[in-house]
C-alpha cells in the first residue's frame, strides 16, 4: 500500500514539476528587429549619399520614428548603448546588464533572449563597430562631422570606438505566445 501511494505522490511531483519545453525568445526577437535594422540601414545609406554630417541627423529623426512604427501589438523596440549619443535612447532595466556585458567581454557576444516575466520576453542584439561607422563614432573624426555631432548632441558619449568593438544593441520587448 504504502509503495502504490509513494508512487503516485512520485508521480503527481513530477507531473507538476514539468511545464513543457521553455519558449526560446530568441528566433521570435530576431524576426521582429529585421524590419527596423533593414529600414534604418536603408536610411543611413541615404544620408551618407550626402555625407556622414547627415546621416547623423538622419540617424536622429528616422531611428526613432522607424523604432516608434514597428512598436505595435505589445513590442516595444529600439537603440541603446554604453556610450550614448542621444540620451532620449536610455535602456530599458532589462536591456542594461546585457548591454554591459556585452561591452566588457572580447569577441562577438551572441544575441540573448530573456523571459522578463508576465507573458513577456526581451531580445537584445549586439551591433559591432564597422570601418564606416568609425567616420561618427571613432576616435578621430573629421571637424565638420565632430560640429554636427556637438550640435545635435552635447552630451554625446558614442565616440572613440574601433572597428569590432560593441557600439550599440537592438532590443525588443514583446508577448509570447499564448
Amino acid at each position: 500500500m504504502y509503495t502504490r501511494y509513494f508512487f503516485v505522490v512520485l508521480l503527481v511531483c513530477m507531473l507538476s514539476s514539468c511545464s513543457g519545453p521553455e519558449y526560446d525568445p530568441v528566433p521570435k526577437g530576431a524576426e521582429l528587429l529585421v524590419p527596423f535594422k533593414t529600414d534604418l540601414k536603408t536610411a543611413l545609406v541615404s544620408g551618407m549619399e550626402s555625407g556622414p554630417a547627415n546621416a547623423i541627423a538622419v540617424c536622429k529623426t528616422e531611428a526613432p520614428h522607424i523604432a516608434g512604427e514597428l512598436s505595435v501589438d505589445g513590442v516595444v523596440m529600439g537603440r541603446s548603448s554604453h556610450k550614448l549619443r542621444n540620451p532620449e535612447n536610455v535602456a530599458p532595466a532589462w536591456v542594461t546588464p546585457m548591454i554591459e556585458t556585452f561591452a566588457s567581454n572580447e569577441g562577438a557576444p551572441a544575441p540573448t533572449g530573456v523571459d522578463l516575466g508576465g507573458g513577456r520576453y526581451g531580445y537584445v542584439e549586439p551591433i559591432l563597430t564597422q570601418p564606416l561607422c568609425l567616420s561618427c563614432h571613432g576616435s578621430s573624426l573629421h571637424p565638420d562631422i565632430a560640429a554636427t555631432i556637438g550640435e545635435l548632441y552635447p552630451d554625446d558619449e558614442a565616440t572613440g570606438f574601433s572597428e569590432g568593438d560593441v557600439r550599440v544593441v537592438f532590443w525588443v520587448e514583446f508577448p509570447g505566445p499564448g
